[in-house]
């Protein structure tokens, strides 16, 4: 890993690679998502201060969550002034986020649990599928498999 010395307040995307192990093209995307910001030198090259090592530490741990990178965007737009989050910051956004993650963690357990049931079927055109039909919303209406419709949208007979 390339050192970077204390002195140095602008990192390249290739230092700001190295040092939080997120791809270029990972930076790349985050930045134009809102996530992290740079500055351009006269040559258009891309330098980050080093508050985004922390910036895209946070981003990544969030994403290894399974927290979706919109909400990571208006998390770090709450901080005031954009500042980098800290200790206090992440632990009251986990405590926001946490009944959000039980709930995956619920639809993932049932999933496991009625996996085996949806590869014994084959073609998920089961009354009562859990992966097609969630919660069976639509088995008091119709039978097999049918292209549900997106969230808050009416099912018709």
């Amino acid at each position: 890993m390339p050192q970077i010395p204390q002195t140095c307040q602008e990192l390249t995307v290739g230092q700001l690679s190295a040092r939080s192990g997120a791809a270029v093209s990972a930076l790349h995307f985050y930045e134009s998502k809102g996530l992290i910001s740079s500055t351009r030198t006269s040559g258009n090259q891309r330098r980050y201060t080093r508050d985004a090592l922390r910036r895209v530490a946070f981003v990544r741990a969030a994403q290894r969550v399974g927290i979706p990178l919109a909400t990571i965007r208006d998390a770090l737009a709450e901080l005031p002034e954009e500042r980098t989050p800290n200790r206090d910051d992440w632990a009251r956004l986990s405590r926001a986020w946490r009944s959000e993650l039980d709930e995956r963690i619920k639809q993932l357990g049932r999933l496991r649990d009625h996996l085996t049931d949806c590869i014994g079927c084959g073609c998920l055109s089961l009354e009562t599928c859990v992966l097609s039909n969630p919660d069976d919303v639509a088995g008091d209406r119709m039978a097999g498999s049918r292209l549900m419709p997106e969230r808050g949208a009416r099912i018709r007979s």
